[in-house]
């Protein structure tokens, strides 16, 4: 294995400043864990957005200049378009630099970045488990990845000091390292975030077939079924380079749901009034599922819905929620609602406030960001 001279990881570049790019570059530029963060985006909003945040340092127009001489090189775009990112960057990387990414497939990823990255260069595999239902930097939060899993998928191949330095990076902004091979990361993720949004995506292909017959059916579409359904929303394009690049194991688990599928439909079928066998086992069935469901971590989604929201970032301080609302009161600005997102003891956390008028809630990050509030408009 070639020997890597690594250095401390003081310069991050970080390419596309997303919801996922935007909350590190905040986490990494707020915390001071890192000199200088550089962010590249290809929308104009996105790199404003970041300097006006405090997601970055300094923002760079061209990709290959954001590169030089950073530590460390996150990539936080869709996984299809590494290949031209390495290529346009590549030169540009000073050897022992680290490259990392946020995606959510790792073999193919894996694979691409040791035909592509030049020697000298380390990668390491990411992905961090948490989002928001909110896009783009928009959404970003600098405490999104409180707590949250980080994904690491080393494998025989990746240099083990590049390994301890990304883990000390994502310990730094409160994410909790998990590492796994690439191949096991890629089989779970089908099962518990790739399936799910595939099943969304019938659930509501279902409803439209429905909707020809019944044209109100939507207009019952409750709760569950907006929730089950929430992540079919998602960027089509995103989806389909998931499924390009981990079509082997969502195939596989797309077969294990259909199984699971046909035999509730077995059940129901047998739920006739003299059908006792199968009754009981639906119920069993059903009472299975529940007692897994019940087992799993819950994690409060903390939606406003209907109203104008900002988001602050601000210090772990007493009083602090209340110089707000004062600052927000003695400028005829009425708050409509309030909920703490995320908090990092004696550190800070982030703040959803709700306003009734659009109005309100722009000239809400106004006042505050001239009171020197980190403030953005969701």
């Amino acid at each position: 294995m070639q020997l890597f001279a690594l250095s401390p990881i003081k310069r991050v570049a970080i390419i596309g400043l997303g919801l996922i790019g935007g909350s590190l570059g905040m986490a990494l530029t707020q915390g001071r864990i890192v000199e200088e963060v550089i962010g590249f985006d290809q929308e104009e909003e996105a790199l404003s957005l970041a300097l006006s945040t405090q997601t970055v340092h300094r923002v760079e127009r061209n990709m290959a200049e954001a590169v030089q001489n950073a530590d460390l090189v996150i990539m936080a775009t869709p996984v299809c378009t590494y290949p031209s990112i390495v290529t346009t960057i590549k030169n540009s990387l000073r050897p022992g630099t680290i490259v990392t990414d946020v995606g959510s497939t790792k073999a193919w990823v894996m694979d691409q970045m040791k035909r592509l990255l030049p020697e000298g260069i380390a990668f390491v595999g990411g992905h961090p488990m948490a989002g928001s239902e909110k896009k783009g930097i928009r959404g970003a939060d600098r405490y999104l990845l409180e707590n949250a899993v980080y994904v690491l998928t080393p494998d025989r191949d990746t240099v083990p000091e590049a390994i301890d330095a990304v883990e000390a990076i994502m310990c730094a902004v409160g994410a909790r390292v998990l590492k796994l091979s690439p191949s096991e990361h890629d089989q779970m993720v089908a099962v518990v975030s790739h399936l799910p949004h595939m099943v969304a995506v019938a659930l509501v292909e279902t409803l439209s077939e429905v909707a020809k017959s019944f044209p109100q059916a939507s207009m019952l579409a409750a709760g569950g079924f907006r929730d089950t359904t929430r992540v079919a929303a998602g960027d089509p394009r995103m989806w389909v380079d998931i499924a390009k690049t981990n079509r082997e194991p969502l195939l596989h688990t797309i077969g294990l749901f259909r199984q699971a599928l046909d035999r509730l439909e077995s059940e129901i079928g047998g739920c006739s009034s003299d059908g006792t066998d199968q009754i009981a086992a639906l119920q069993s069935t059903l009472s299975h599922a529940r007692d897994v469901r019940l087992a799993i971590p819950g994690k409060a989604k903390g939606v406003l819905p209907g109203i104008h929201e900002v988001v602050v970032t601000v210090p772990d301080k007493p009083g602090v929620i209340g110089n707000m609302a004062r600052i927000l009161g003695e400028a005829g600005i009425n708050i409509a609602d309030i909920e703490i997102l995320r908090v990092r003891e004696r550190d800070g956390g982030t703040i959803r406030i709700g306003f009734y008028e659009a109005e309100e809630a722009d000239r809400a990050v106004e006042v505050l960001a001239a009171s020197a509030v980190i403030v953005k408009r969701l």
